[in-house]
Formats: structure tokens, sequence, C-alpha cells
């Protein structure tokens, strides 16, 4: 299933470059708004919640594909979402890079951009439309590419959530001396979710990393869980696409209306 999605990926880049040189994206990048730093955000006190926006997936097809991403957003923030990602894959999550700009626009959060990144041009897309970080999937990457889509991104001051699966993919990851590791709980090869994955690889994680558990997480219990461990923050977005009220499924999530975690109080 990968191999579709990053050979769409790769196509879609060289569609999009015959539109808008990558020459005319760094003209562009001057005209960045505030900084918003990723990274920061999910190391705040308590377990910080990625919420994500997806109209649909390979694995459990159309989600909310009505949803309007301005809405979606807003309601996250208001539930205390402590930053937002936003699916740019048109062909498999109906996603666009419009969407990243509106989010940009209607929310102050930190912005991942969530997509199969594959070649520096989608890095300074990423730049331009309002994205503060960007997802780099190990399984999905070389060495030598992985190692100079990070630096790039960096250089554009953008956070990288590094994702891995298994042990390997995190050795990998940790020769970059990455700062920003995801764990999926989906392997990407057969499509499975097991959140047990998150509890294997956590104790090979050097400390002062940080810790973002992605995949199969729907329950405030497990967010508790995943927090006692030393996950710094999780990833969550079927939950909360498929849910009538986002905001208060968002605020189930983080305990908002608790008040025990800094970050969320006034």
């Amino acid at each position: 299933m990968i191999e579709q999605l990053i050979s769409a990926a790769r196509e879609g880049v060289e569609e999009r470059r015959g539109q808008i040189s990558q020459a005319d994206l760094e003209s562009h990048l001057s005209a960045r708004g505030e900084d918003r730093p990723f990274r920061e955000a999910l190391v705040r006190p308590g377990l910080s919640l990625i919420a994500e926006f997806k109209r649909r997936s390979p694995s459990a097809g159309d989600i909310s594909a009505s949803s309007a991403i301005v809405d979606q957003v807003g309601a996250y923030e208001r539930g205390g979402a402590a930053a937002l990602s936003v699916l740019t894959d048109e062909r498999h999550f109906g996603g666009s890079l419009e969407d990243l700009r509106a989010a940009r626009a209607a929310c102050g959060l930190p912005i991942l951009r969530k997509d199969f990144i594959v070649d520096p041009y989608q890095l300074y897309e990423a730049a331009v439309n309002g994205a503060d970080a960007v997802l780099l999937i190990v399984r999905a990457l070389g060495d030598e590419e992985l190692g100079a889509l990070y630096a790039e991104a960096r250089r554009l001051d953008l956070d990288c959530l590094v994702e891995v699966h298994d042990g390997e993919e995190l050795e990998r990851a940790l020769a970059l001396d990455v700062e920003v590791i995801g764990i999926n709980n989906r392997n990407l090869d057969e499509g499975t979710v097991d959140v047990g994955t998150t509890y294997e690889l956590m104790p090979d994680v050097p400390a002062g990393k940080t810790v973002v558990a992605e995949s199969g997480i729907s329950e405030r219990a497990e967010l508790e869980e995943l927090e006692r461990v030393g996950v710094d923050a999780v990833l969550i977005g079927t939950a909360l696409m498929s849910a009538p009220d986002p905001e208060a499924r968002t605020r189930e999530l983080t305990g908002a209306d608790e008040g025990t975690r800094e970050h969320h109080l006034p």
C-alpha cells in the first residue's frame, strides 16, 4: 500500500512543479506569517493533543467528506488541542494545500503538514502555505533522502515529525539526532494497527526526545496511560473527525474542562 502512496506523491509533485516552480515558491518565503513553534507546543506540561483534519483515508474510507475545515479547526482550538495536523494529499485523503492555508487563517495553533514528503519541493510548499512542521516517514525514504529532507526542512525553519514503526526505523531516525519522533501504531504495509507498538519502542527512545504516539487512539484512558510511560503528545484524527461534536470530543480527550493542564489554562 505504501508504495502506491509514495508513487502518487511523486507524481503529484511533478504535476505541481509544472504549474509553480520551486523558484517561485522560494520567492514567497519572505511573506510567511508569525512563527508558531510546533515542538514547543508538544512539550508543555501534560499530554498534548495534535488534532487532525482529514476527510477520508485509504483504511477508513470517507470519514467526514463534507466537513468545513474552518469550523473543525476552530472546534479543535476551543477544545484544547495543542497543535493541528492537516492532510494535504488529495487523491487518498481528500486534502489540499488550500486546507493548509484555511487552517492557518482560522486559528492560532501550530500546524503540521501531513503528507508523503518525498521531495524538497514539498517543503517549500509547506512553508509558503502556512505549515510550521512537516511529517517525514522513515519507511518511505532512504537514509540519504531522509537526511537531506530533514536538513532542508530545518533550514526553512520547519519542525519535523519523524515517523517510525519499528526498532530499525527508530535507529535510523536517531542516527539523524531528530528532535520529534512519531511512533505510528499502524503498519503502513498491511494497514493493521497495534497501540502496543508505542509501548514496545518507548524504552529505546533516549531521554530528551519529544515523542508523539499516532494511530488507533480514541479514549481518554489511553492518553493517560501513554502519558504515564513518557509520551509527550498524541495525534488523533478519525475519532475527532467522526465525532458529532468535535469540540466536546476534543475537550474530553484533552481534559480541558478539568483545569489540570497548565497549557490549557487561561
